[in-house]
């Protein structure tokens, strides 16, 4: 496994950590094959049962590398949204611990996961649109776990989220002072029951939650529709502007 993502496993539950904390957990090509390699390893371990995701340091995850980001064509998008697809598309129940700021991409990583607990300096930030860039995997995301009205403030009028306005509008679950620690609360539940039960409850939730389709189809088509706007929105010359001031900073 790679540094830039750890893993532990205890009780029937493994610990996914992004670990690029100088860098706030910005997400590179790299880091998002490590983090899907981490997923499916959890997957396949008999003895996993749940997983948590969480941040190194004091943020989440800052987003995407910019310099990832700016050499990014549609499939070099594919590649950095690919360890949050593994999340989101993951067959056992997963919790995002989000410690700290979860930005653009940081902020998909989070909504990838069926649940998310939020540390006191928790925040959650589209900032898409201040980069100058299409918001990608998050407006189908976002639109499923807050409703429309709550989406369209974050995504088309910069709305941002602190740990309470998160719980208000029901993008977390809770705080807590130890996110990690209350995720491994929550995940004590099907940490203690049968994995098949596990597993298949999911994939029912799933299944039921639109009858005739189930939501990682939905959320495949979603990914096709966006990425094609995301990506010419970062091969603009607009962009090109935004990226140079931002690597400035």
């Amino acid at each position: 496994m790679s540094d830039s993502v750890l893993v532990s496993v205890d009780d029937h539950i493994a610990v996914i950590t992004v670990n690029d904390p100088d860098r706030r957990n910005a997400v590179t090509f790299e880091m998002s094959a490590a983090l899907r390699a981490a997923v499916e390893a959890a997957e396949a371990n008999p003895d996993v049962h749940a997983v948590i995701v969480t941040g190194a340091g004091k943020a989440f995850c800052a987003g995407a590398d910019l310099t990832a980001l700016g050499e990014a064509t549609e499939d070099g998008l594919r590649k950095i949204y690919d360890g949050f697809l593994a999340v989101a598309n993951c067959t056992l129940p997963t919790i995002a611990a989000v410690n700290g700021a979860a930005v653009g991409a940081g902020l998909n990583l989070a909504l990838a996961a069926d649940v998310r607990i939020a540390g006191p300096s928790a925040l959650f930030d589209p900032r898409f649109q201040k980069l100058g860039i299409h918001p990608g995997g998050a407006t189908w995301m976002l639109q499923r776990g807050v409703g429309p009205q709550v989406a369209r403030a974050a995504l088309l009028f910069g709305m941002r989220f602190d740990a309470e306005s998160a719980v208000r509008h029901g993008l977390a679950l809770s705080i807590a002072e130890d996110p990690v620690g209350a995720a491994r609360l929550l995940a004590a539940g099907p940490a203690s029951a049968p994995r098949d039960v596990v597993i298949a409850t999911k994939a029912s939730m799933r299944a039921t939650a639109n009858p005739g389709t189930v939501d990682i189809d939905q959320h495949g088509t979603a990914v096709d529709i966006e990425l094609g706007p995301q990506a010419r929105s970062i091969e603009s010359p607009e962009f090109a502007e935004r990226l140079a001031a931002a690597k400035r900073k």
